[in-house]
Parts: C-alpha cells; structure tokens; sequence
C-alpha cells in the first residue's frame, strides 16, 4: 500500500473540513485526484480551502453542515447519489470536546452535544452514505477517533465516552461489510497541533506536536483502492495498526 495513493476519478466526503486535520486530508485527498466533498459549520474555512485546492489543480464542493442537523445529513447523502451515483471515499473526522472536567460538574447540555455531534452526528453519517459506498468498487471509510477512547483518562468521560462509541460503530460496521469491497477502518491520530488540543491541553507547547498536514499525510494511506485491511485502528503515533480486539 502507497503513501500517496493514486485516487484519479474517485469522490471523498470529509467533515470537519474547515481546519486541522480534516482540512489538510481534505487537501491532500484533492491533490491525490479525488473529488473533495467537504463539510463543515465554518463557511470562511471552506472558502478557503477550496481557494487551496483550485490552487493546486484540484476540485472541490463545498457544503456548510452542522451534523447536528439530522435531516441535513440524510439530503446529503441524497444529492451525492443524484451527481454522482456513489461514493469511494468517507473520512467521518468532525468532531467536539466538550469541556475537561469531572464528570459530576458537567452541564447536561454540553453531555448532550458532545454526544449529538460525536455519536448520532457519526451514525447518522454513516446511515446515509453507506449505501453509496458499496456502490464503489473500492469504497473507504475513515473514522477518526481518538486515544482518549481507551485511556479513558480522568476528567476526559464525555469525550471518552463518544470516542469508544464512535469506534464500537466503526467496528460493527467494519464486521457487517467484511466480505464486501468496502473496508471501514478507524485512526487515533495522537496530539495534534490542533485548536481542539489547544483548548483541552492550554499550557502544551503547541511546537512539539505534529502538524494536522503530518498526521492527514499518515492517514491519507487508508484511502488507497489496494486497502485490504478492515475494522483496525490505525496509530498515527506508530505509523502502524493497533488492535484492541480481544481473542474470542
């Protein structure tokens, strides 16, 4: 499997793609040949990386979408089907904090939206374009989660708890469509020079992590059409494949 896969002709979704990690793999999928789908609430961010990715000689579509907007979600993967037909590449990368704090203290409201966005934003993704992905003869699903999933660290439980979930998904999903062409694999990118970490960790020198363009460039391999492997997770940190799943 290539670094740099040749994605020619080949369409990807990608939420959150108006920064960080979502924005560089947004980038970097365009300059592989793919047509970039991208998602995200922040208009201004989306304008400007479609801007990059005229730039570069690659195409884009953009579409401002809160994936709290169930219904949103569901057109979506309607006028995909319409204009295309099918889709080759999901990257499920959006994605909330919440707040760091003990679990006790944390308001219902801010439970409910990590939750919302995190989760049933995730599923209902993957609701509406499944069916689009086994129409590709090599469809992709990228689902980004986090280290924060197992760790399970103190004060992290609403972020955690989505992140195990959103993974528990992903692997279901992985088991259901095995004997499939499509393969479904999962991404714990590590820290990330990111706004997210930025708010979780204030005092981390930013400088010492990895940039969103390394980490996007590290994943961008799961989009490859020679991809055989499916239901793993993919470390980012390692540059190999984690697997939790304990033997039956």
């Amino acid at each position: 499997m290539t670094s740099i896969p040749d994605l020619s002709g080949r369409v990807a979704l990608v939420t959150g793609a108006s920064r960080g990690i979502g924005y560089h793999l947004a980038k970097q999928l365009a300059a592989a040949g793919a047509h970039v789908i991208a998602v995200a609430r922040t208009v201004g961010g989306l304008e400007e990386l479609d801007d990059e990715i005229k730039a570069a000689g690659g195409s884009a579509t953009l579409v401002p979408l809160d994936l709290t907007d169930m219904a949103g979600i569901d057109r979506l993967g309607g006028s995909i089907h319409q204009r295309w037909g099918k889709l080759d590449i999901l990257v499920a990368n959006a994605g909330v904090l919440g707040v760091i704090a003990p679990i006790g203290h944390v308001e219902a409201k801010v439970f409910d939206k990590v939750m919302a966005v995190n989760v049933t934003g995730t599923w209902r993704l993957i609701r509406s374009v499944d069916p689009l992905l086994r129409l590709s003869d090599a469809g992709r699903a990228i689902v980004i989660s986090s280290g924060a999933a197992h760790s399970a660290r103190a004060f992290w439980a609403p972020y955690a708890a989505s992140k195990a979930a959103v993974e528990a998904l992903a692997r279901s999903w992985a088991d259901e469509t095995k004997n499939m062409a499509l393969r479904v694999n999962i991404v714990d990118p590590g820290a990330t020079r990111t706004a997210m970490r930025a708010q979780a960790m204030p005092g981390e020198n930013p400088d010492t992590l990895p940039t969103p363009a390394d980490v996007a460039a590290s994943i961008l391999r799961l989009a490859s059409p020679s991809l055989t492997d499916t239901g793993r997770i993919w470390n980012v940190r390692k540059g190999g494949w984690t697997d939790y799943r304990q033997p039956e």
